[in-house]
């Protein structure tokens, strides 16, 4: 039986796709827990349109985060802190503070997108990873230095 799925489906596969599986599992199990419909020519149709929509969409949002990547990309974001007499920072540089930098600049980054092992706790340069999404990285230059 030729299903549409209307959700994910763990080892079945993805919102929206169109599956063949045995009677008894679609009937039993994924009609009756509304995880997919019967699949028919008028169904299969607006299927593929949908679909084709959402191919745009991601398409133009690839293309935006390629364009923030570029954007970012050799950008230096200068941080000015208070530092001790032996050259410590009263306060770490960490990726909230980054994304706060870059939304200052007009570049909306969440800081689960800034790629950091460790906060930075010493003045210098720093190269930090922007992975914005689907494979699409970037990476500026952090320059920490003394607030004066």
């Amino acid at each position: 039986m030729k299903v549409i799925l209307l959700k994910d489906v763990k080892n079945l596969g993805k919102k929206n796709e169109v599956k063949n599986v045995s009677d008894g599992y679609a009937r039993n199990f994924l009609l009756k827990q509304g995880l997919a419909k019967v699949a028919t020519k008028g169904e299969i149709a607006k299927i593929g349109k949908l679909q084709e929509e959402e191919r745009k969409k991601e398409e133009e949002k690839k293309k935006e985060l390629e364009k923030i990547a570029k954007e970012i990309n050799g950008t230096s974001i200068e941080i000015h802190l208070k530092v001790g007499e032996k050259g410590e920072l009263f306060e770490s540089v960490n990726a909230q503070k980054i994304s706060e930098e870059l939304k200052k600049r007009g570049i909306d980054v969440e800081k689960k997108k800034v790629m950091m092992q460790d906060p930075i706790k010493e003045l210098g340069e720093y190269p930090v990873k922007i992975e914005l999404e689907k494979g699409i990285e970037s990476e500026l230059k952090v320059v920490i230095k003394e607030e004066k």
